[in-house]
């Protein structure tokens, strides 16, 4: 919505609400190991091709700290009592899982674990 400000001249709305402000994404243990696994598993150093599908899934988990809610929930929300969601990234059949959870309150978004979207349906003690 535009607002007119002086003989014509429009100026854009603020963009200073906290709804604007970009989250925090912050990893768990679980989720550094498992992009070092992914790093290794994908021979991220020694093809480049690999460094650069690695380096796209860094960029896509980073890109959640805008708008976070645009990802569904994970199927294995309801089963855990969590509000999990889930972001995909890559090309069947080589889909990845990332599954993170959004703290509103603090404006955080903590990315628990990255899976091979093949995977069985996460359990809590995956999480730990």
């Amino acid at each position: 919505m535009w607002r007119v400000v002086a003989l014509g001249r429009r100026e854009m709305p603020s963009m200073k609400f906290a709804a604007n402000r970009p989250y925090r994404v912050e990893l768990t243990a679980r989720a550094i190991r498992d992009l070092e696994a992914l790093y290794l598993e994908k021979n991220a150093a020694g093809s480049p091709d690999a460094a650069r599908w690695y380096n796209g899934l860094e960029r896509a988990v980073y890109t959640l700290e805008t708008r976070p809610n645009r990802c569904p929930g994970a199927p294995e929300a309801r089963k855990m009592k969590r509000q999990l969601r889930h972001l995909l990234y890559g090309v069947k059949p080589h889909v990845h899982r990332v599954i993170f959870e959004v703290d509103e309150r603090r404006h955080n978004v903590w990315v628990l674990t990255i899976r091979h979207g093949a995977r069985k349906p996460l359990k809590p003690a995956d999480l730990d």
